[in-house]
């Protein structure tokens, strides 16, 4: 935890529920208490470090922000998988980085029928986002999704229209790193990945990504400077 903010990174982003295709499930109980577990280790090893919790659970939400101190809710489902998660978030009035999913993880690379996956998945954010403000809710990041419900040609698809994104008025959130869209690509493995991850970061924030969420928070620090001072802006990194 320390070397993730010794390197640069901004923000730690905690989960207890693998969102992986495959993974086994984990109640809501279970998700929690692995939560203290990790937020006390992170509370003492990194204790200024801003928090976010990855979970699609409100209950679970709710608790790790008021019991936990979690600073941001990042729910990967973007509030289709429980319909309390708008209301809670409205109610407890922190950041909420909305995801861009269909179905759950374990259908989800069912559900990639698209005409338009860019336009669609834009679309789709900027009517939840109405959505949210609608009930109250204040600071809303986006996060297309990449990976999720989407097919290796249509990840690419949507990077080469990311600009599209800024339409929605709200900071911009990439999570690319070592996923299938890169090392599938490649011919490669996870383990293999990070040349083509730093790729595709450096591409993300050249078309105005705000946040990185990474594995190597080093390279992807140097790539924000380097991309930051090319272009004359800043970026962060969790």
């Amino acid at each position: 935890m320390s070397e993730i903010v010794e390197q640069g990174g901004d923000i730690i982003d905690i989960g207890a529920y693998s969102t992986r295709s495959g993974a086994a499930d984990v109640d809501a109980a279970e998700e929690l208490a692995r939560l203290r577990q990790a937020v006390t280790i992170v509370r003492r090893v990194a204790p200024q470090v801003i928090t976010s919790v990855d979970t699609f659970r409100a209950s679970v939400a709710r608790a790790a922000v008021e019991e936990l101190g979690i600073d941001i809710i990042n729910d990967v489902s973007g509030g289709s998988l429980d319909g309390d998660m708008f209301a809670t978030v409205a109610a407890l009035k922190v950041p909420y980085i909305l995801m861009h999913m269909r179905g759950t993880p374990a259908t989800m690379q069912s559900l990639t029928q698209y005409q338009d996956v860019t336009a669609e998945v834009v679309a789709h954010l900027a009517t939840r986002i109405a959505q949210l403000r609608d009930m109250g809710a204040g600071d809303i990041i986006s996060d297309p999704g990449f990976g999720f419900s989407k097919t290796l040609e249509q990840n690419y698809e949507m990077l080469a229209g990311l600009e599209q994104f800024h339409t929605l008025g709200v900071p911009l959130l990439v999570g690319v790193s070592r996923k299938s869209m890169i090392y599938k690509l490649l011919g490669a493995t996870p383990h293999e990945a990070l040349n083509g991850t730093t790729v595709v970061n450096t591409l993300a924030l050249a078309a105005g990504a705000h946040i990185l969420r990474v594995h190597d928070v080093r390279e992807a620090v140097e790539a924000c400077k380097i991309v930051g001072i090319a272009a004359g802006s800043s970026n962060k990194t969790d």
